[in-house]
């Protein structure tokens, strides 16, 4: 006997008529027309049923802080930075579980259920590490919380940040962070890189670096990244987020770059909502956008994952949690619009971060998780378009969000009562 069945899916790969068998908190059966009995099941009527989105990058010690202590009125990154150094001496561990706990409402809401959040340990009180170490047990039964230990304002340049991240990681902090391009010379950067990729050998933690957020083309420490990558033998465990410089470099180098880091087997992060607000600031026009080059590192086989990075911050006054929104951003961006390269974004929002992650038994495959939302789309294309209404979210085989499908009834003269699903 089964637990719950959901009948005639789609599914992201493109199998239609797919009944999913559940038992627990794993899937039993992937089959058509599955005859098994069931304590209950659901009929999908052919929409798209996927795993749980996955956010490969975000900062949830700062989000929902929109406003406080002041806007950031500019939109800019330095701006951004400057006023989150204003608001932490004024943070308090019970407000950051707070904001922390109601956006991970709204994630599960919209069928988020992983996030990898970096966590800034430049405060010595290391507040914010203490804070999201409670929530991520908080939400555990209903969300994946990773947590990265970042030093915002430079390990090697932040007084004490290195000591800081070293006890972030020995309370329980997953991933190892830096932030090479804000130390104060190339050189320290690259320093900083060695230092960090070593210390996480030494714990067989995985790395995640804010790598050369910048226009400046000469910002290279994805170059030395891969090649720490490679010395230290921590292939599958490194990625680098953002690299918005390779937007900027010539394509001589670029052309050297992407196979060093598809060698080297380091993962890309782009975060496309963000990459395009606050980079090409200091241009008129031709105006760059700033994202990485997504389409050419997936063409070389590197992963790539997008993020939504912020959300109601001092970075971002926008965003929901919708990992939707930001493949639909990152889509248009990146000029993805051949069928492939748009299931691409899909997957860059789904199954890709969550190897990233190292995300254990994700996927819609006997023996995987019961952790899946049910779309109102026909296809992963589709669910892009509308960025489209989650109609049950299931954690471990149970049901912890259901939204009504989304209806407009029209008022017409020539058709009156008649209602029109979204197109």
């Amino acid at each position: 006997m089964l637990d719950l069945i959901l009948r005639n899916c789609t599914l992201p790969d493109g199998r239609t008529g797919i009944d999913i068998g559940i038992l627990g908190d794993r899937i039993k059966a992937v089959e058509p027309a599955l005859k098994a009995p069931a304590a209950a099941e659901v009929d999908a009527a052919g929409q798209l049923v996927t795993p749980p989105f996955v956010d490969a990058h975000f900062h949830m010690d700062s989000t929902l802080s929109y406003g406080l202590p002041r806007i950031n009125q500019s939109g800019t990154l330095l701006e951004g930075i400057a006023l989150w150094g204003e608001l932490k001496p004024l943070l308090t561990q019970d407000t950051i579980v707070e904001r922390a706990l109601a956006y991970c409402d709204w994630a599960v809401a919209k069928g988020l259920l992983a996030i990898r959040s970096h966590v800034d340990v430049c405060d010595p009180r290391l507040l914010a590490t203490e804070a999201l170490l409670h929530v991520r047990e908080k939400v555990r039964p209903y969300l994946d919380l990773q947590l990265v230990a970042f030093p915002q304002d430079g390990v090697l340049r932040a007084p004490g940040a290195l000591d800081n991240l070293k006890r972030a990681l020995g309370m329980g902090v997953d991933v190892v962070g830096g932030i090479p391009h804000f130390e104060r010379t190339m050189a320290d950067g690259a320093e900083s890189v060695r230092i960090l990729c070593e210390l996480a050998c030494e714990r067989g933690l995985r790395v995640d670096m804010h790598c050369d957020e910048s226009d400046d083309p000469m910002s290279r420490h994805i170059e030395t990244l891969a090649s720490q990558t490679v010395r230290l033998g921590l292939q599958g465990r490194v990625t680098g987020s953002h690299l918005t410089s390779m937007h900027s470099m010539d394509n001589y180098y670029v052309s050297k770059l992407i196979p060093l880091i598809r060698e080297s087997g380091v993962a890309a992060i782009a975060n496309p909502l963000i990459n395009i607000t606050l980079q090409g600031r200091h241009d008129s026009y031709p105006k760059r956008r700033g994202m990485t080059r997504v389409p050419e590192l997936l063409a070389a086989g590197v992963p790539v994952a997008f993020g939504h990075d912020c959300v109601m911050d001092p970075w971002y006054s926008l965003g929901s949690g919708d990992m939707l929104e930001v493949a639909h951003m990152g889509l248009h961006v990146a000029q993805m619009t051949g069928q492939a390269a748009m299931r691409a974004c899909f997957a860059a929002v789904t199954e890709t971060p969550a190897r990233i992650l190292g995300l254990e038994g994700y996927g819609i495959a006997p023996g995987c998780r019961a952790d899946l939302v049910l779309l109102q789309a026909r296809d992963a294309v589709e669910a892009i378009r509308l960025r489209a209404t989650r109609l049950l979210v299931l954690r471990a085989g149970k049901v912890v969000a259901s939204t009504r499908p989304a209806t407009a009834t029209l008022h017409l003269d020539d058709r009156p009562g008649h209602v029109c699903f979204q197109p």
